[in-house]
């Protein structure tokens, strides 16, 4: 898919809330976004594996099927970006999203403008990393930003858009420490204190790349600041 064909999807926020899927509508109208609504979980995840849409809103709560539950479903088959609607102050819910590949989310009740913003904030490093053709390579890792698919040897990684952005930036500077700081900076948060967040991605990120060709772990933990993806040794005498 070309840059400017991906720009042109469309947003679809599913949600059994009407009267908020129109407020929101109308909102991202005014953005300049096209917006397609869903208000049951049934018949969400075929359109969300459709690979029709820029980034999916999804509440947690949902009739017949829940957000958890779709969002498990579409990560064996989609890494289109999704931001999950969450009860305020339910931490278990943002831990359970996040594990199954959630790319950020926002607490109820909220601003409707910091959603808009969410979304802005998912959408820019997704069209920034689109507009960049360069393959990055690391040992038998190759990531290409402009398909924003990401391969060990020859087999494709299924990423998450949250994972791809991480890998991204650690391939980027290979050997050396990003700090959690840049890392949210690179999801479009701000740390902080308490947040999670970083961990959980780096989490699910090493249990898709797995060892090294070193048989070491990839990515590095530098404990209170950042992380790091290990340049593999020379076997060379």
């Amino acid at each position: 898919m070309s840059p400017s064909a991906f720009s042109q999807l469309p947003i679809l926020i599913v949600d059994d809330d009407v009267a908020l899927c129109e407020l929101f509508s109308e909102i991202l109208d005014q953005e300049g976004f096209a917006v397609e609504t869903c208000h049951t979980g049934v018949d969400a995840v075929a359109r969300i594996v459709s690979g029709h849409y820029r980034l999916v809103v999804l509440d947690f709560m949902l009739p017949g099927k829940s957000g958890i539950d779709i969002l498990r479903e579409v990560r064996t088959q989609s890494s289109t970006p999704v931001l999950m609607l969450t009860a305020r102050g339910s931490n278990i819910d943002r831990i359970v999203g996040l594990e199954l590949g959630a790319d950020d989310y926002v607490s109820k009740p909220f601003d409707a403008r910091e959603v808009v913003a969410r979304i802005r904030a998912i959408i820019r490093r997704t069209d920034a990393n689109v507009s960049q053709p360069d393959l990055l390579r690391l040992s038998d890792l190759s990531i290409n930003p402009l398909s924003r698919t990401a391969y060990r040897g020859a087999e494709p990684l299924d990423l998450t858009a949250a994972e791809f952005d991480i890998l991204s930036a650690l391939i980027s500077a290979p050997g050396k420490v990003v700090p959690r700081e840049e890392l949210s900076n690179c999801l479009g948060r701000e740390l902080l204190p308490f947040d999670r967040s970083i961990d959980m991605h780096i989490s699910n990120l090493r249990k898709k790349l797995g060892l090294g060709v070193d048989g070491l772990d990839r990515i590095k933990t530098v404990r209170s600041y950042g992380y790091l993806l290990a340049v593999p040794a020379d076997p060379s005498p």
